[in-house]
């Protein structure tokens, strides 16, 4: 017999195969992998594979240094788990006679050659493919893969339900994670946390699998065995720590099966992916981008939103109001970004629990401080810095959240060529403080504080400053397994003043405050799977130093001139109810009954009845006592939004909001400034109302990746503010006689895209919209435009905005910003008349003119470091520039008067590129 050498070398192989196998199955014990891996680096994993298996792994570093891995392996084959791990990743391995393990990214190694020697691509080749099966699908966390027993247990089964209630946060620092969802697919039973990361649900009693999603978490569940009432904590891990990227988004269908219509909720990841002017991210910069909110200047965040003005919405910063959100005139955002979990934001159907503003709610949240361990983050940019630790007090139980922000610009001012400018000064600070403590588990308590101020002298002498200073309680708890309740107790204070001293004879200094004393009682009750009852009441006292001029030095000759402090309570109760009429038909009405009194001491100027608000017909003064009531409003405010879901991922939303406003901004500039006067309602000046009706279209295509959404609004307006021409609002005794009192109407359509997954996201925005005023006492002389509708001064018809980035790696991105507006109207003088040998200016009727249309574009690009998981620190830069086309879009138009001539002048904020680079840091 003879052997050709083809033979001899199957031979050869076939005896090192034989051999090999009678080693693996000799070793067979040491293939098996057991342990509980939680977050745990890439590179740590891989030794513990190599303590307990003996094989040899070979992979680039690089490769995996961002990676981290999270499962619970109990006497599992090591490819098995491998098979597990790389699952669906880009991932490939493969295992050689020697042990040794070779870890490559989208392309095998080849451990052996074919029998006729021939050489495959290597991209055809997968060394190891085991099939998909349960095993392998689910090795992940402990708390998955058990039995959770709930209630007591007993071995005959009930019927009936039974109500789990619990707390979801995100795992790697206790943080509650708001709007996450438990849910049960049969029959379809779900539940959404609350504020708290609450949640409360009831199931028919026996074994359920509970899935829970949140946005930014990676999706997990939990198999229970229901026997009565009882708790469930859930911890979620997030997204990044699996070893492919998973795009998980809670509720992705909420905008479809919500009965909510006109909210926004924003998420920090995309605020700071959005370009900001000076490299800030910017969550008033980010909300101004979705459809219906505008601002009327490039250096105001003033929103105006839906048709009103910028004193019409309630902002609230940890459930405190806000009066001013801005630093320096609006060039930066009140709140550090580092410190916030998220902005949402409500433009119709607001909740009951919200009253006290006409147009919209914007709610901001700081997070809770992490509860696990010791954490910081900062950057440094061209005009800021900012810092901000965090960590537990007690391990899992308390923690506390302290940063602090200021700017160094006096640097920047230095280098304008601007003299006025050159010569001035800015500076800003805010801290925030906040300590949450869960006492058991059903009582949480909160504490937050914050300060803010502001200091700046620009294009003259005068000095601005002004303060934001906010605390509060709240205490939550749970007081049985289907209600709950929370308390809050708050104090709000904003004060400003201006000051000049460079003319001795004319040196003043005017002042301004508010302050409010804010208490709140809130409830939620479950009825039913299908019913959920919301209801409470709050009260809030005013305190108003409604302004004082007073000389500043001993050779000044201003005049002192202060206003009489005011005094008002607001008081409410409202009920909610959401109900889940069928699958389709989702139901929601909620009642507020809203008081104000006006409270004296005041002295209050009587008029002749019948005859206009003005000083020529004051009749007489009269005085009130401390405490004694001078006026009473009362008034219920009505709200109601319905869905109906057709088929195709498809619904109709329509709702009706009433709302009442008993404060009023009196202002006669475009732009929130921080001299802007705050009034209350008295007795001439009445509460605002605003009744609007929304109806929605809202559809998800593409397995809930894209969202298409359609609203249409209509407003009515009653009692709004105008200034008369000529009038002074500052220190006006009776400020009744420089306003004019004007119903509206705001009119409008929104239109939205978006897509928020995938290496592209983003959305692109058009809203339509109209704001149109006209005064009550239409025959009045005072009265603009003749008595007939004038647009108000935020009016802007057209919008268009588009926000989008391009993730180009897991450390490379690019953001894009581009926005399209209609100018805003202003009023231009039109002519010259002579009067008694004066030449007078003639101005056109109010606001029939546009400023030019505004564009800008805005681009960014963020550079993560190495995700290394033991570092120092880790850090990122961004590199944007704000008005890349550097187009020089007025921000406002003004006339001066030369030599007889009347000239005018657009002011243009930023009228160049304004590049801008930060670093930012996480410890």
């Amino acid at each position: 017999m003879t052997f050709s050498l083809q033979s001899l070398y199957k031979i050869v192989v076939g005896v090192l195969l034989l051999v090999h196998s009678f080693q693996a199955a000799g070793q067979s014990k040491k293939d098996l992998v057991s342990g509980d891996f939680l977050n745990l680096g890439f590179s740590q994993f891989i030794e513990d594979l190599e303590r307990q298996t003996g094989y040899t792994f070979y992979y680039e570093p690089d490769d995996f240094d961002s990676l981290q891995v999270t499962m619970q392996v109990k006497n599992q084959p090591l490819h098995t788990v491998l098979a597990a791990l790389f699952q669906d990743s880009a991932f490939r391995f493969a295992i050689d006679p020697a042990n040794r393990v070779f870890i490559t990214r989208t392309a095998a190694v080849i451990t052996f050659l074919p029998a006729d020697r021939s050489v495959q691509s290597p991209d055809s080749v997968v060394a190891y493919a085991p099939p998909e099966n349960e095993e392998t699908t689910r090795l992940i966390s402990g708390a998955e893969s058990k039995v959770h027993e709930i209630g007591t247990k007993t071995y005959r089964k009930s019927a009936g339900n039974a109500v789990i209630t619990g707390y979801i946060r995100n795992i790697r620092n206790g943080e509650a994670l708001i709007g996450a969802a438990v849910f049960i697919e049969k029959p379809s039973i779900g539940a959404i946390a609350d504020a708290m990361g609450y949640y409360s649900i009831t199931l028919p009693k026996g074994r359920h699998t509970l899935k829970i999603k949140s946005f930014g978490m990676r999706e997990t569940y939990r198999t229970i065995e229901l026997y009565g009432n009882g708790t469930l904590d859930i911890e979620m891990k997030e997204s990044v720590i699996a070893l492919r990227e998973v795009a998980v988004i809670a509720g992705a269908d909420v905008n479809v099966t919500s009965s909510q219509m006109g909210q926004v909720k924003l998420s920090m990841k995309t605020i700071r992916q959005i370009p900001s002017a000076l490299g800030e991210a910017d969550l008033l910069r980010t909300v101004m981008t979705v459809p219906g909110v505008k601002s009327v200047g490039e250096s105001s965040v003033g929103l105006n939103i839906r048709g009103g003005s910028a004193d019409q919405n309630l902002i609230t910063f940890n459930d405190v109001p806000v009066y001013n959100p801005s630093h320096l005139f609006g060039f930066f955002t009140s709140f550090n970004p580092d410190i916030l979990k998220d902005v949402e934001l409500y433009k119709s159907a607001i909740p009951a629990r919200y009253g006290g503003r006409l147009s919209s709610v914007l709610e901001i949240n700081s997070r809770d401080g992490n509860r696990k361990r010791l954490v910081g983050a900062g950057g440094i940019g061209l005009l800021t810095g900012k810092l901000s630790i965090e960590g537990p007090i007690v391990k899992d139980k308390s923690s506390f959240l302290i940063s602090g922000r200021s700017t160094y610009s006096d640097w920047l001012l230095k280098k304008l060529e601007n003299q006025g400018f050159r010569n001035g000064s800015a500076s800003f600070y805010d801290v925030n403080v906040h300590l949450s403590h869960e006492v058991d588990q059903k009582n949480s308590v909160y504490l937050s504080g914050y300060l803010s101020g502001d200091r700046f002298r620009l294009l003259g002498d005068t000095l601005y400053t002004y303060q934001n200073k906010l605390i509060s309680f709240k205490w939550k708890r749970m007081l049985s397994k289907r209600l709950f309740g929370s308390i809050s107790l708050s104090h709000n204070q904003y004060q400003y003043d201006m000051k000049s001293t460079r003319v001795q004879e004319n040196a003043f200094g005017i002042d301004f405050g508010i302050k409010q004393y804010n208490a709140k009682i809130d409830f939620e009750y479950e009825l039913s799977t299908r019913q959920k009852l919301h209801f409470g009441g709050s009260s809030i006292r005013y305190e108003l130093q409604s302004g004082s001029m007073s000389p500043i030095g001993p050779n000044s000759l201003v005049r002192e001139n202060r206003l009489e402090p005011e005094q008002a309570q607001e008081s409410a109760v409202y009920l909610e109810s959401h109900s889940e009429i069928s699958d389709r038909l989702l139901l929601s009405v909620g009642l507020r009954g809203s008081m104000f009194n006006y409270l004296g001491p005041k002295s209050v100027s009587r008029y002749v009845e019948g005859f206009p608000l003005e000083k020529r017909y004051l009749k007489e003064t009269v005085r009130y006592n401390k405490g004694e009531n001078i006026q009473t409003y009362l008034q219920p405010e009505y709200r109601a939004s319905l869905r109906y879901v057709l088929t195709g991922g498809t619904s109709l939303k329509a709702s009706f909001t009433t709302t009442r406003q008993y404060l009023h901004l009196l202002t006669n500039t475009m732009t929130v400034s921080p001299t802007d006067v705050w009034k209350l309602s008295d007795v001439h000046l009445k509460p605002q109302k605003g009744s609007q009706f929304s109806l929605g279209w809202y559809r998800n295509l593409l397995n809930n990746k894209i969202e298409l959404s359609a609203e249409a609004y209509y407003k009515d307006i009653r009692n709004f503010l105008d200034f008369k021409s000529g009038d002074s609002l500052i220190l006006n005794h009776n400020i009744e006689t420089a306003t004019v009192v004007t119903n509206g109407k705001a009119y409008g359509i929104e239109l939205l895209a978006k897509k928020m997954s995938g290496k592209v996201n983003g959305w692109v925005a058009y809203t339509y919209s109209r704001t149109l005023l006209r005064a009550v006492d239409r025959a009045s002389a005072d009265a603009p435009n003749n008595g007939n509708y004038y647009p108000a001064n935020y009016d802007k018809p057209h919008d268009v905005t588009i926000a989008a980035n391009y993730k180009l790696t897991h450390r490379l991105n690019f953001s894009l910003n581009f926005t399209y507006s209609t100018g805003r109207p202003y009023t231009p003088p039109i002519g010259k008349y002579l009067v008694e040998g004066a030449w007078r200016t003639f101005y056109a009727e109010r606001n029939q003119y546009r400023i030019p249309d505004y564009y800008r574009t805005d681009v960014s690009i963020n550079i993560e470091g190495n995700h290394k998981v033991r570092k120092l620190a880790h850090s990122s830069w961004t590199l944007a520039v704000y008005n890349l086309l550097g187009r020089r879009n007025p921000s406002s138009v003004y006339f001066q008067t030369n030599r007889g001539n009347v000239q005018g002048y657009q002011l243009s904020i930023f009228g160049k590129p304004v590049p801008s680079i930060t670093y930012n840091f996480r410890f």
